[in-house]
């Protein structure tokens, strides 16, 4: 049998499901896991694109040590939050191995977390990575630093969430997951990344991404100013 684990994901007001449900799903399915769903309070909460959820388990009900901790990409006014930043701080540090995917990965950047460290989150705010201290990378792979795990949107959430797995299961556990999940990507148009998108269409997705990227930009500055 193997040890139990003790998985916390972040969910907010506004939180992207996308970037969790790879890793919900990768932990979910196992043996022996205790997965915590972790907000505030246990109030439903409405992730984008429209997803209605209700957190099971409050901050102060969390448990003192976790294997896994994995935020995804959350609203400014939840990254900024000092309550939520405070409690990822104190909950990432009696963590074994922290996930953050996309945007998300600025919440552990203004914990503290990231500061020189190697880190990713998608390609539309990679440049903004320097702002809470990290060494920006890019290309779309899953980065490791320490126990820290960044990547990119939607499959990103899987691939971390495999590789995190193989370290606390073994990689054959995490090989029969990926296989029971049919993970392998065949996206139909060959368009999932800059490289392979050329650079007409990655402008277009810059400039609709640039009010988002504006907001990050002035939220991380004003971090930065009252630090």
């Amino acid at each position: 049998m193997s040890a139990k684990l003790t998985v916390g994901i972040l969910v907010s007001p506004g939180y992207f499901v996308f970037d969790i449900l790879g890793v919900h799903t990768v932990f979910g399915m196992q043996p022996e896991v205790e997965l915590h769903l972790l907000w505030k309070d246990r109030e439903p909460v409405l992730g984008l694109p429209t997803f209605p959820t209700v957190p099971t388990t409050a901050f102060a009900d969390c448990p003192a040590e976790l294997d896994v901790l994995a935020v995804g990409a959350i609203p400014g006014e939840v990254l900024t939050d000092p309550e939520v930043i405070d409690f990822f701080a104190t909950a990432a540090a009696r963590t074994k191995h922290v996930i953050a995917i996309c945007g998300g990965t600025f919440l552990p950047g203004l914990a503290g977390l990231v500061n020189g460290k190697r880190a990713t989150t998608n390609f539309h705010l990679t440049d903004l990575l320097p702002h809470v201290g990290a060494i920006p990378v890019e290309g779309g792979q899953v980065v490791r630093d320490g126990n820290l795990w960044t990547a990119g949107p939607v499959t990103g959430s899987i691939e971390a969430a495999l590789l995190v797995l193989a370290e606390l299961r073994g990689v054959e556990v995490a090989r029969r997951t990926e296989l029971d999940l049919e993970f392998a990507p065949n996206p139909p148009f060959g368009t999932g990344s800059p490289a392979l998108a050329g650079p007409e269409l990655t402008a277009e997705s810059m400039q609709a991404f640039e009010p988002m990227r504006d907001e990050l930009r002035d939220l991380l500055s004003a971090a930065a100013r009252t630090a």
